[in-house]
């Protein structure tokens, strides 16, 4: 008998003693109040959260985190908290929400990935990601979009993500790493 992938994925939320294991999510967003809201309907629903206001914080959680970190909900559009100069010894590094999705599954295999924005449509076009690659949250969002979202991608399997290269001039400089 086949089992179904929503039907794995509660078999898997269950220990050997039959007791719930409960997902763990990581929110990051720039917006305190959208992580507080994320926060508040994903602890409702049964669900640990990590959060983080930016890259560099979650990327350090996703390298650091002794226990599991199974989804990562992201805004695509991360500013930087202050100026600093890319370097390749920044283990954490400030990136938009895409590279840090990219960067948290290098760290974190089988992590899986929601993105969110207040305006879809010019910023997944502004970071190169077609509509439907990764789940999406458009921001406002009802509870129960967020919460049917999180189980669905909860039940399917982890993506597999890369970075493509970026078109550049010789003396272009990286100012963010």
């Amino acid at each position: 008998m086949m089992m179904g992938r929503k039907t794995s994925y509660m078999r898997d939320l269950m220990d050997s003693q039959s007791r719930p294991i409960l997902p763990t999510i990581l929110v990051v967003d720039d917006e305190v109040s959208i992580i507080n809201l994320c926060k508040a309907l994903l602890k409702e629903a049964g669900f640990t959260v990590l959060e983080a206001e930016g890259s560099s914080e979650a990327l350090r959680l996703c390298t650091h985190h002794e226990g599991p970190i199974d989804l990562l909900i992201t805004d695509l559009v991360l500013p930087p908290p202050g100026f600093q100069l890319a370097s390749t010894s920044n283990q954490f590094p400030h990136v938009n929400g895409h590279e840090l999705a990219v960067r948290a599954t290098m760290i974190r295999s089988g992590l899986r990935i929601i993105l969110m924005s207040g305006n879809p449509d010019k910023e997944l076009a502004s970071h190169g990601i077609k509509r439907g690659t990764l789940p999406f949250l458009a921001k406002p969002f009802e509870k129960d979009r967020l919460i049917t979202l999180v189980h669905n991608v909860l039940a399917q399997p982890a993506p597999t993500l890369a970075v493509e290269p970026r078109a550049c001039a010789a003396n272009d400089t990286d100012w963010f790493g």
